[in-house]
């Protein structure tokens, strides 16, 4: 995803994760405030409406977090921002693996329906909204905002979580590069019928969503056209990733950090040609996971005498 760190205020870090906050969401915080303040008989409630919001966005993106690191990935770093937030998350590259870290977050927010509307069952036999009503009307917003997040989430639009799920299923049955390639082609009809959106509602908000995911999906038929040249390769035999288990390709795919150089790493033995710096470990081109180069190799198979 295109990072939105830049601005970003480092709030804390729970399990692992860096929690960071944009700093335009204090804007759209007060917009969204002030604009909803006759919601509520006191300003209180409407401060304490955003600040749920901002805990479902969070909890939602936990979801990917942790779910992406319980299959074996990598998730540091979460930044909440005003269009909702970004888990950086990196799963192993298998589609069940990739599946589970995107699906985690939607089954967070039903979750959360469940229980809101257990409460606002258990408000109306209370007579919440005569004793109440601020109460009452506050569960009841944040009943449809996180059915809104939900919905909205699950489009079948990259990179949104319905996008990143509709790739996931698709990669069971094409593979991993026509997988995403097919989702961000569905995206840009996503960005067009966006774009029509926000000039029909005059919604700044429309359009600046409808650019995020342009440029989003830009990037994600760049990886999808770099995948698929990537899989064409002729690959080392006698090598294979240590977590993804694909062999290496062959070519000077691997810059040397110390002359720029480009080499083939596997066939110098970590060796730069040009420089002769050695390096401890090497990236696989597949899964970008790191590991030393003696890692890498697959025993021989010896046959029975």
């Amino acid at each position: 995803m295109t990072s939105i760190r830049q601005g970003s205020i480092h709030l804390f870090r729970f399990a692992g994760v860096d929690l960071f906050l944009h700093w335009s969401w204090f804007l759209v915080a007060a917009y969204e405030i002030s604009s909803r303040a006759k919601s509520y008989s006191t300003l209180t409630w409407n401060v304490l409406e955003y600040l749920a919001l901002f805990l479902v966005v969070m909890l939602h993106e936990y979801g990917h977090a942790l779910a992406c690191r319980q299959v074996g990935g990598t998730a540091n770093q979460i930044v909440l921002w005003p269009l909702g937030g970004v888990a950086y998350v990196n799963p192993p590259p298998r589609p069940g693996a990739t599946l589970w870290s995107i699906v985690a977050g939607p089954l967070v927010n039903v979750a959360f329906l469940v229980i809101l509307s257990l409460l606002g069952m258990l408000s109306r036999s209370l007579g919440w909204a005569e004793t109440m009503p601020n109460a009452q009307a506050f569960l009841r917003a944040l009943w449809f905002i996180n059915l809104a997040l939900l919905i909205f989430n699950l489009l079948p639009i990259y990179p949104l979580d319905g996008g990143q799920i509709l790739r996931s299923l698709l990669w069971f049955v094409v593979g991993r590069a026509r997988s995403l390639m097919a989702a961000t082609g569905i995206g840009f009809v996503g960005v067009a019928g966006l774009i029509g959106l926000a000039v029909w509602r005059r919604s700044a908000w429309f359009g600046v969503l409808a650019v995020f995911i342009l440029m989003n999906c830009w990037k994600g038929l760049r990886q999808a056209q770099a995948l698929s040249r990537l899989a064409k390769l002729p690959r080392h035999d006698g090598f294979a990733c240590p977590s993804c288990k694909t062999a290496p390709p062959m070519g000077s795919f691997w810059k040397c950090s110390r002359c720029g150089k480009p080499f083939d790493t596997f066939q110098t033995r970590a060796l730069c040609p040009n420089c002769a710096a050695q390096f401890a470990v090497t990236m696989c081109l597949d899964c970008h996971a790191k590991y030393p180069l003696s890692e890498w190799i697959v025993p021989a198979l010896v046959s029975p005498s």
